[in-house]
């Protein structure tokens, strides 16, 4: 009842049901629930908790007529699948073995025995730790005893060696680096191609030597995801291997070094009055009168023309109109009743 995860209603519904006689057996959950004046939705929600806490289990099964019959089974404890079955079936399950009772007295403290630790001295208190080891002073009647003698501190080792700055480092290539993340990314493209850490750092190189060799990121993974075997591939650091080393393209022909070039001379702020004068933007051209219809007026032609733009266009859609002539219009459609009228009056009666 006090499950973390069952809400008010359902707390409610299990609680009723559990009180209610043998012979309400036969009543399904929702008329209880009904009973109690619950609304679907709550209902709905205190069913699922159940369900999933394991208080209330379902089997839907179909009879020999035909019919669908569900079966429910409610607990106050929770249950697995397994145990529902079993108590549907009639078979008894282990019980759940329960804390055992308390034992009978009365708890005691740890038991503190009187006898001081030998190596420590309660009687004297020091304000600085001791440099030296002292000795623990004698009882009466006892001779005194040696202190320990204490080892010698091992002398410091002599620094190491400072690194030679010259020693040369192992560190990995940018092209390295590259192609060990794209033969790691090729699972996303085949799963065929599935590599682990070491066997993608065992073909970095040679995948690298691609790169050395001018081929772009995008081209060495086509080149090795491109017409995958039908049969799929059994091996795929061989087959990778295999395809690095067989279709290793050509190296690249060395560039030649460009000649330096001069440096340029600035702009200047003030044209140089020994340069020659550039030349002169072209005028426009001069106006002329159209020669289309209408008032007189005036267009800038860009060639040989005699007509302005506007007086083009309607030249145009004339010549348009007496090419294509116009379909004639037809007259208002004649209503239906109007034609059975005109059909009716022509035949002979």
């Amino acid at each position: 009842m006090r499950h973390p995860r069952l809400n008010s209603d359902a707390k409610i519904l299990l609680i009723y049901v559990q009180g209610l006689p043998d012979i309400a057996c036969d009543k399904a959950l929702g008329e209880h629930a009904n009973d109690l004046g619950m609304k679907p939705r709550a209902y709905s929600r205190a069913k699922e908790a159940l369900a999933a806490c394991g208080f209330l289990h379902e089997w839907k099964e179909q009879n020999r007529h035909g019919r669908w019959t569900t079966e429910q089974l409610i607990s106050n404890v929770t249950l697995t699948r397994e145990e529902a079955s079993a108590l549907r079936d009639g078979v008894p399950v282990a019980e759940v073995p329960k804390a055992g009772r308390p034992t009978v007295g009365f708890s005691r403290g740890r038991g503190v025995g009187g006898q001081l630790p030998g190596d420590e001295d309660w009687d004297k208190t020091y304000s600085h730790p001791p440099t030296k080891a002292q000795a623990p002073e004698s009882e009466p009647g006892q001779e005194p005893r040696e202190a320990p003698e204490t080892p010698p501190a091992p002398e410091p080792e002599e620094a190491a060696a400072p690194e030679d700055p010259a020693a040369p480092e192992d560190p990995a290539a940018p092209e390295v680096v590259v192609a060990e993340r794209v033969l790691l990314s090729l699972r996303h493209q085949s799963r065929d191609l599935l590599l682990g850490v070491r066997e993608a750092r065992g073909l970095a190189e040679s995948a690298a030597e691609w790169l050395r060799r001018g081929v772009s990121v995008a081209d060495l993974r086509h080149a090795l995801t491109a017409h995958l075997p039908r049969g799929g591939v059994r091996s795929a650091v061989g087959f990778l291997r295999h395809r690095l080393t067989e279709k290793l393209p050509a190296e690249a022909a060395p560039q030649a070094a460009q000649a330096p070039q001069a440096p340029q001379a600035h702009p200047q702020a003030w044209p140089d009055p020994s340069a020659p004068a550039a030349s002169s933007p072209a005028r426009p051209a001069e106006l002329v009168t159209c020669d289309g219809p209408g008032n007189t007026h005036v267009f800038r032609p860009a060639g040989d023309e005699t007509f302005c733009g506007p007086c083009r266009m309607e030249e145009a859609w004339k010549a348009h109109e007496r090419r294509f002539q116009p379909r004639p219009e037809k007259g208002a459609p004649i209503p239906w009743r109007e034609r059975v009228d005109a059909i009716l009056q022509a035949e002979p009666s």
